[in-house]
């Protein structure tokens, strides 16, 4: 009978010592590699600042962040494929003005992306940069916009794609300008920009990573910044409100996860994005882009995505834009 009291009491020793003990160290996030969606094409400012960020965070979580290009629809096809993944943490998205412009620019879109996805960091702040061809004429905002208002319709303009800040930002000059251009919607900015330097296409609004390095390499000229002000590390560039009083389309970058990832998870990514943003060699690489950290709490990127999609259903409303 003591011997099998024994065995009894040792059973629930080890019964209750499973309910008692931490879970598995496989458990710990992440235990294999992330893949974070962008929806722009390799090479565009969207791409470039997604791989500094993507670096840091592998060698810093001891995973891989394998950044994807998921091009098409400005964006919304990484967009659902990022929703309707798995919310275990393991697939992210690029979040960009993109995303809270098509809500309101897209008519018949497969998801709701304030309900269907879940903040988790913002990166930078940027503002994009009217870049032109080396062979189109004006050579500031006032000369560009009685240079349009002289050739209605055979000024063309290119973008990323349809619900881009890219082009929204060309949309509201329009509207404030009475400017009569011709949208050419790419894939991403970077390949759109051979067909500027050829002027084929005459000009774009382009985010300022990928318009920076067009203009430092002599391949495009520099009118003005969409920021409501001289943006800091170009300040020999004009802001375009210089012009245009009014005129204001500031960007922004950061992560989001499908709707249901877990808190836990939530909380390590917005941490080390954090991190990231304090680090010296990784904001001095940021700072190449043109753009501006902006670290906050995914409650507070939360608000910002939702302040930018209510925002920009105003411009798509008073520039009388949609897709279908």
């Amino acid at each position: 009978m003591l011997r099998i009291l024994r065995k009894s009491v040792f059973g629930l020793a080890v019964l209750l010592g499973l309910f008692s003990a931490p879970p598995p160290a496989a458990a710990a996030y992440p235990d294999r590699p992330v893949h974070w969606l962008i929806g722009f094409s390799p090479g565009g400012p969207v791409d470039i600042v997604a791989r500094i960020m993507a670096q840091w965070l592998s060698e810093r979580l001891g995973q891989q962040f394998i950044v994807e290009n998921r091009t098409g629809s400005g964006g919304n096809i990484a967009a659902a494929a990022a929703i309707n993944a798995p919310p275990d943490g393991y697939t992210l998205l690029f979040v960009a003005p993109n995303n809270a412009i098509s809500t309101s620019l897209y008519k018949k879109l497969p998801f709701d992306f304030l309900r269907d996805t879940t903040p988790v960091a913002s990166i930078m702040q940027l503002t994009n940069m009217l870049v032109v061809s080396n062979a189109f004429p004006p050579k500031s905002v006032k000369e560009f916009i009685d240079y349009c208002n002289a050739n209605p319709g055979k000024i063309s303009y290119a973008s990323s794609g349809n619900g881009t800040s890219v082009h929204m930002s060309a949309e509201l000059f329009k509207v404030m300008t009475k400017c009569d251009m011709v949208h050419v919607p790419y894939r991403g900015s970077a390949v759109a920009f051979p067909d500027i330097i050829s002027n084929k296409v005459q000009l774009i609004f382009d985010n300022l990573p990928s318009a920076m390095e067009q203009v430092k390499g002599g391949n495009v000229r520099a009118l003005g910044v969409t920021s409501p002000q001289r943006w800091p590390s170009v300040p020999d560039v004009p802001a375009i409100a210089e012009t245009v009083p009014g005129f204001e389309s500031v960007g922004f970058y950061g992560i989001s996860a499908p709707k249901g990832t877990p808190p836990e998870v939530i909380e390590i990514l917005n941490k080390a994005v954090g991190e990231a943003l304090k680090d010296p060699k990784l904001v001095a690489k940021l700072a190449e882009t043109g753009g501006i950290p902006k670290p906050m709490t995914p409650a507070e990127f939360g608000k910002l995505v939702a302040d930018e999609t209510a925002k920009w259903r105003k411009v798509v409303e008073f520039a009388g834009v949609s897709v279908d």
